[in-house]
């Protein structure tokens, strides 16, 4: 269970005193002791004091022989056109986002066929030795946007076939009714919900890392995890900022993970007034984000039109299972409306903290953290203490 950050947390700092450059792995240790919980969609963080064999779900009729590594679901039938706000939630499969990649994961996933399948398909598409990356690094390498996407997208996916070869893994498999994913963990929501094969899904991951560090390149901006504020005085904090910063570097909250952990995108300067007034608003802390640039804001426009180009190319269906959209917290079922929440959610602030305490509201019973990391099982107990969930690695 994670707990309160203390009042005045120690940071680690380097030579001159500056602050030094945290690991996902070394900030997650640090929110062990807190209710710090490293947002997703990040690579290595800074601090400072003051301031996504293919894996698809077959339909009854797929002849299994071609479909080994899929995911049984049984009978049950595919969502009908309309997906209903009244879903009710008994079983949950999340799926973690950027940030969530260290060095070394997917060991797990060399002693099951299944899962090791999945990583000789991902090198055909990929063009490199993404399990080679995954175990041994370089660490740089590995937290690039480019690298970091299919990397966790691929690992998270392993994952589910190594809880089947557990014993009552294929049951736990089958009682999942709704699932969803931080960022780009959507994607491999999808592709576990069938919504579109594991090799068309990892296409469109590997584009989108490609599009949003190609955004990022083309302006200055950046990214910071507020700590200690509820959502209402963050945006306050951005309106402060906003006053001060021209429109190109204006600020807005771009992730919702938890009460107490907002992060906020925006052009540098808008970022740095952030960082300026953040104390004046009792925050307890900022964190820099070492990203490409600002996620999930208007900044990443120039990726919209490749990822909507994309996505027309690729074969959607509607999903077996209720999808919760990061854009707006709602599941959605036709395709096309899919392939337009996907092309929009790049620029549109992530709605997690709303999808799991609707998971939560509506009874959710378990629900399994699979992939790399412990950020979504450290945000979930945040919201409710009591909560129940699992991680599964690879």
């Amino acid at each position: 269970m994670l707990t309160r950050l203390p009042r005045n947390p120690r940071i680690p700092t380097g030579a001159h005193n500056k602050p030094a450059i945290l690991s996902p792995t070394s900030l997650f240790t640090m929110a062990a002791s807190s209710f710090l919980v490293l947002p997703a969609g990040y690579l290595k963080l800074g601090s400072s004091s003051s301031n996504g064999a293919r894996l698809f779900v077959p339909r009854p009729n797929v002849d299994r022989s071609r479909a080994s590594m899929s995911v049984s679901v049984g009978s049950r039938a595919s969502l009908s056109s309309d997906v209903s706000a009244d879903y009710k939630p008994n079983v949950a499969f999340l799926f973690p986002g950027q940030g969530a990649q260290a060095v070394g994961m997917g060991s797990e996933a060399k002693a099951v066929p299944a899962a090791a399948e999945l990583f000789s398909k991902a090198n055909d598409i990929l063009g490199f030795d993404l399990l080679d990356v995954c175990l041994n690094g370089p660490k740089d390498k590995l937290n690039s946007t480019v690298i970091s996407q299919p990397a966790i997208y691929v690992t998270s996916l392993a994952a589910v076939e190594l809880l089947r070869a557990r014993e009552g893994g294929q049951s736990i498999i089958d009682s999942v009714d709704v699932t969803c994913g931080l960022s780009l963990g959507e994607y491999t929501a999808l592709a576990f919900a069938d919504a579109f094969s594991f090799e068309d899904g990892l296409k469109l991951v590997k584009l989108r890392g490609e599009a949003m560090q190609d955004a990022s390149d083309a302006a200055q901006s950046a990214m910071v995890s507020v700590i200690g504020l509820d959502s209402e005085k963050v945006q306050l904090l951005c309106d402060a900022a906003n006053e001060e910063v021209d429109e190109a570097d204006r600020v807005q909250i771009a992730n919702y993970l938890c009460t107490g952990n907002y992060a906020v995108s925006g052009g540098v300067k808008g970022i740095e007034a952030v960082e300026a007034k953040a104390k004046s608003f009792k925050a307890r802390m900022t964190v820099r984000l070492a990203v490409a640039g600002a996620f999930h804001t208007k900044f990443m426009e120039p990726a919209v039109s490749r990822l909507e180009t994309a996505l027309a190319a690729t074969n959607i269906r509607t999903p077996r299972i209720p999808v919760i959209s990061n854009v707006d917290a709602k599941p959605h079922s036709d395709p096309e409306t899919i392939k337009k929440i996907l092309a929009r959610q790049v620029t549109s602030p992530v709605q997690w903290e709303s999808t799991v305490r609707t998971l939560l509201d509506k009874g959710l019973q378990k629900s399994y953290e699979l992939g790399p990391g412990k950020v979504i099982a450290g945000i979930v107990k945040r919201m409710n203490k009591t909560a129940e969930i699992e991680n599964i690695g690879a």
